[in-house]
């Protein structure tokens, strides 16, 4: 087994983005954290609240809220599901991911801690992360920042040898400063102690803690459970007034919606965001569609930078929440001959099409069982008709234009600035009878026309008709 502990340095400030101003989360009048632009001007944790302000005059000061790091946590372990079905919680800022059984799926070890690094630049997390083969040690060395991976239990002792006391719960800080007289200052110095005299003196939670850290002792951890309907919630440090700035809160919920899916490997064809708005306004909602069912956190974040881009606040969001659709299971990739994925882009453009342009601007096409080429189609909701396969015989242009043009006509040659040089055909179609006509032209009702592919100058492979009004367009070949 092989343990990911990932430690969040921020999870008490929250920022709302990464080009927050200088801010700081405080409990007690003393500072819990500070964000990098706070720290630059001297910022530190444990510092007074007072001294704070004389180093940054204009930093935010944001009051500690356990239940909504909680939540946020919670957020970040559904996330977390996108690599791997087994996630722990640690409150009250980390989490653990045994991540053993997922490195060939993610292509190795350094794939997935860069997938991993990723996914929380995007969402503006800071984060230690600790490898070890026991949660414990990997927690131990997520809280030095000690990210280079301990990959077998032989040298987990001598990883841990060096580390501080202050990596230790099970140790307050009377007991460090009694370990400290006698000389023991690292976890090394507890290891050659012997376990029944620190029993003894500190309890049997000390050596119990360091067998487990060593993987002498079992460290069940318990999973952490996902909820069977998504419907999470994140409220904001400030008021947003602009729908544009809800973008990067947005995409935190729409990380934990992608992890929360491929724990299910499903995906969904719609969500909605909801805005919540000051003085008891009814919330906005703002639907999010998709062409076909998807976890694709990629997909989600295009959908939302268009509807935002459209959205006009009707009053100040201070809280925001993200509610699934129905989930629905996804079948399994396609993969081509040697292992490279099979192109799908046509679904993530017509996302983008519909929610810039309105669901009812994009269809598709389906076939109708009807001869004349006007009536053969018709729009469908559906963005992903199935295909269809026309008959040899039935050579028909993908680019039909909306009404036949009417062509000229020299010597019973039809012309297009020159004479159009006939290459195939007739081929005669009859039909439409029971059909009324249509004023607007000859294209509609009762038709009877004799069809050919045609030539013109400029070698442009035309689809045109004639019938008793005379030579006809009505469709280019690509």
């Amino acid at each position: 087994m092989l343990w990911l502990c990932l430690r969040f340095t921020q999870l008490a400030l929250d920022v709302s983005g990464p080009e927050e101003a200088s801010a700081v989360a405080v409990e007690r009048q003393r500072v819990v954290c500070a964000n990098a632009a706070a720290m630059a001007a001297g910022v530190e944790a444990g510092m007074g609240l007072a001294a704070a302000l004389a180093l940054s005059p204009g930093v935010r000061v944001v009051e500690r809220q356990p239940a909504r790091e909680a939540e946020l946590l919670q957020a970040l372990a559904c996330w977390a599901e996108g690599f791997t079905p087994t996630v722990s919680l640690a409150p009250p800022a980390e989490l653990l991911l045994e991540i053993g059984g997922c490195l060939r799926l993610f292509g190795g070890l350094a794939a997935l801690r860069e997938a991993v690094a990723g996914g929380l630049a995007a969402q503006g997390m800071l984060a230690c992360e600790g490898l070890a083969p026991t949660p414990l040690a990997a927690q131990w060395l997520a809280r030095v920042a000690d990210g280079a991976p301990c990959l077998d239990m032989e040298g987990l002792a001598a990883r841990l040898a060096p580390l501080p006391l202050a990596v230790l719960d099970e140790l307050d800080g009377p007991a460090r400063r009694t370990l400290a007289t006698l000389g023991v200052r690292r976890v090394g110095d507890l290891l050659a102690l012997p376990a029944a005299g620190l029993q003894r003196r500190f309890g049997a939670a000390l050596p119990f803690a360091l067998a487990r850290a060593r993987g002498e002792r079992p460290d069940p951890r318990a999973a952490f459970v996902f909820p069977e309907r998504f419907a999470q919630r994140l409220e904001l440090p400030a008021k947003v007034s602009d729908a544009a700035m809800l973008q990067f809160a947005a995409r935190r919920l729409l990380a934990a919606l992608a992890g929360w899916l491929a724990a299910r490997a499903s995906g969904v064809t719609a969500c909605t965001l909801l805005l919540e708005h000051e003085d008891q306004i009814a919330p906005s909602r703002v639907p999010l569609g998709f062409a076909e069912a998807t976890a694709d956190l990629r997909r989600f974040v295009r959908v939302l930078q268009e509807r935002l881009a459209q959205t006009r606040l009707v009053a100040p969001v201070w809280r925001i929440q993200v509610l699934a659709g129905q989930a629905q299971p996804l079948a399994g990739r396609e993969m081509g001959l040697f292992g490279q994925e099979a192109a799908q882009a046509l679904a993530p453009v017509i996302e983008r099409l519909r929610a810039r342009l309105g669901a009812q601007a994009v269809h598709a096409l389906a076939v109708v069982a009807d001869h004349r080429p006007e009536c053969a189609t018709r729009a469908v909701p559906q963005a992903t008709p199935a295909p269809t396969v026309l008959p040899p015989a039935a050579t028909r242009p993908l680019w039909l234009l909306p009404a036949p043009r009417r062509l000229g006509e020299r010597a019973g040659v039809p012309q297009l600035g020159s004479d159009l040089l006939r290459v195939a055909g007739p081929e005669r179609i009859e039909s439409g009878w029971w059909a009324e006509g249509d004023p607007g032209g000859p294209s509609a009702g009762d038709v009877r026309r004799d069809y050919f592919v045609a030539c013109s100058a400029r070698s442009e492979w035309l689809w045109i008709f004639r019938d008793a009004e005379g030579w006809w367009l009505h469709g280019y070949f690509a």
